[in-house]
C-alpha cells in the first residue's frame, strides 16, 4: 500500500469495525471497535510511513492514532511534539502505545520522563512513572531508588487510578529487580494495600505488589541454571 492516503486508511479502518470489539474496548476506556491483532497486521502491511502517521494522528480518531503509532518513526519526533501528543492522548491504549512504542525509543525520553514526573496532570505524570519503571529495569544506575520508594510510600494510596497503577508498577519493578530494596517495597505494598483485592484471572499474577514481587522473584530463581 505505497502512497496510501488518509482517506483510504480511514475507509479500511471503518471496514474493520466490530461492535463486539467496541463493547470490550469501551469497558477499558478506549473508544474504537477494532481488534488490535488486525490493527497490527494493517500496520505491518503499511510499513513505516512517518508523514502518513502524522496525518493519521491529526484526525483525532483513536484507531487511526493507534495505527499512526505503529507506522511512525519514533526518533523523528521533537520533545515538544511528543509532549503535546501525550496531552492529547486521553484514551488509555493510545497513551500506553505512545509511551511504550514511541517515547521510549526517542532521544528525548529522559528529559520527558523528568518533566512528566513533576507534572500536575496525573495522566501525564503516569507517563513519567512508566518511563521510570523502564529505567528501574534497564538503566537504574543513576536513579535514586530509595527516593522513588519515599514518593510512592507518601503518594500512591491517594493517587488517581492511572497514576496509582503506574506508581504501583514502579514499586513492583523495584522489588523484583533490586534485592536490596525488596523488603521495603513489599512492606510498602502491604501497608498501603493498593490493588490488594484487584480481580485477577486464573493463571495470571496479581498486580498487588507484594504478590507480584514474590511471584516474579520465585520465577527468576526457578529459571536460573542449576550449578
Amino acid at each position: 500500500m505505497s502512497e496510501t492516503t488518509v482517506a483510504e486508511v480511514m475507509a479500511e479502518l471503518a471496514a474493520m469495525e466490530d461492535p463486539r470489539a467496541r463493547e470490550i474496548n469501551e469497558k477499558h476506556g478506549d473508544d474504537h471497535g477494532i481488534n488490535l491483532g488486525k490493527l497490527r497486521a494493517l500496520g505491518k502491511q503499511l510499513k513505516t510511513q512517518p508523514e502518513l502517521a502524522r496525518k493519521l494522528w491529526q484526525t483525532g480518531d483513536t484507531a487511526a492514532r493507534l495505527l499512526a503509532l505503529l507506522i511512525c518513526r519514533p526518533k523523528l519526533f521533537e520533545r515538544a511534539e511528543l509532549d503535546g501528543m501525550l496531552r492529547e492522548a486521553r484514551t488509555p491504549k493510545v497513551h500506553d502505545w505512545l509511551v511504550n512504542y514511541v517515547v521510549k525509543k526517542n532521544p528525548h525520553a529522559e528529559e520527558l520522563r523528568l518533566a512528566w514526573l513533576a507534572d500536575p496532570d496525573p495522566v501525564v505524570a503516569s507517563a513519567g512513572w512508566a518511563l521510570t519503571t523502564e529505567r528501574v529495569a534497564r538503566k537504574p544506575e543513576t536513579l535514586d531508588l530509595a527516593g522513588l520508594l519515599d514518593v510512592i510510600e507518601a503518594e500512591m494510596r491517594d493517587a488517581p487510578d492511572r497514576l496509582q497503577w503506574a506508581m504501583n508498577h514502579c514499586l513492583a519493578q523495584i522489588g523484583i529487580e533490586h534485592a536490596g530494596h525488596r523488603d521495603r517495597a513489599i512492606d510498602i505494598g502491604e501497608r498501603l494495600g493498593v490493588l490488594r483485592d484487584y480481580p485477577t484471572p486464573p493463571n495470571c499474577t496479581s498486580p498487588f505488589a507484594p504478590v507480584w514481587i514474590t511471584e516474579m522473584v520465585r520465577r527468576q530463581h526457578s529459571d536460573a541454571p542449576r550449578p
